[in-house]
């Protein structure tokens, strides 16, 4: 078969890419992969690079700087509009001022616009009006991710952190992150936070929000989101995604 043949056949099955986003995530991460792959609209084109900034491997940000810089220039060599530092623990940790640092490595390395996935969050809550928070994670403990969140104007009301091991994250199903969100709901708070983006916390939004009338950000959902906010201007108008929750209804 003729090249040309061949080019114009592979053109008619695949859809056209609007709009590139590079993700640095963390080398023990198995899941944000599938779920951009499943929940991306057409048109747009996850590409992925991977560095050891989580786990056993979350350091200061200083002894992790270099391997970041590294990632943002792969991911640079297929031209996205924008490159996510995409690991809500490790970005939250840093504080804001160690987030702004972390996206000033990816842009001095790059040249392109960065953002991280503890912004996007913040974002995600404030577009859903909401202040007082359930936190839930699979983390040994949630205390970073709660100083960042009172640092930029939340209160954690209750958190519960599952405790577990990297390569355990996967494994709580989304039944189980929906029975915590009900057993661990308190009348006080206007939302819940599930954070992590090596989870399956993605799949249990929906059934959260109809068990308990309270918006759910994860933080999955809220990097799409975020993307797709910056990228209407190339990617147009976007599916309806009802699995997704209310925060898309805001897309």
């Amino acid at each position: 078969m003729e090249a040309a043949t061949i080019l114009e056949k592979t053109r008619s099955v695949s859809p056209t890419t609007q709009a590139r986003i590079g993700m640095i995530i963390p080398s023990v991460n198995s899941m944000t992969e599938p779920q951009f792959n499943r929940y991306a609209p057409p048109g747009l084109s996850v590409h992925i690079a991977r560095a050891r900034v989580a786990g056993p491997w979350k350091r200061p940000l200083a002894a992790m700087a270099e391997e970041i810089a590294t990632s943002a220039r792969l991911l640079a060599d297929v031209a996205p509009e924008l490159i996510v530092f995409h690991c809500t623990d490790t970005s939250m940790t840093q504080g804001p001022q160690g987030e702004g640092r972390i996206l000033d490595i990816v842009r001095d390395a790059t040249g392109i616009e960065a953002v991280a996935t503890s912004r996007m969050v913040i974002e995600a809550l404030q577009a859903l009006g909401l202040r007082k928070l359930i936190l839930l994670s699979p983390y040994k403990s949630n205390q970073a991710v709660t100083d960042y969140l009172h640092a930029t104007g939340f209160t954690v009301v209750h958190d519960v952190a599952l405790g577990l091991e990297s390569l355990e994250f996967a494994d709580v199903t989304p039944a189980q992150w929906s029975e915590l969100a009900r057993r661990h709901d308190r009348p006080e708070a206007d939302g819940i936070f599930l954070s992590c983006t090596n989870t399956r916390q993605i799949e249990a939004i929906a059934d959260i929000e109809r068990a308990l009338g309270k918006p759910v950000v994860n933080s999955n959902q809220a990097v799409l989101w975020g993307c797709l906010r910056r990228l209407k201007s190339k990617l147009g108008t976007t599916p309806a995604m009802p699995a997704l929750g209310r925060l898309m209804q805001a897309a």
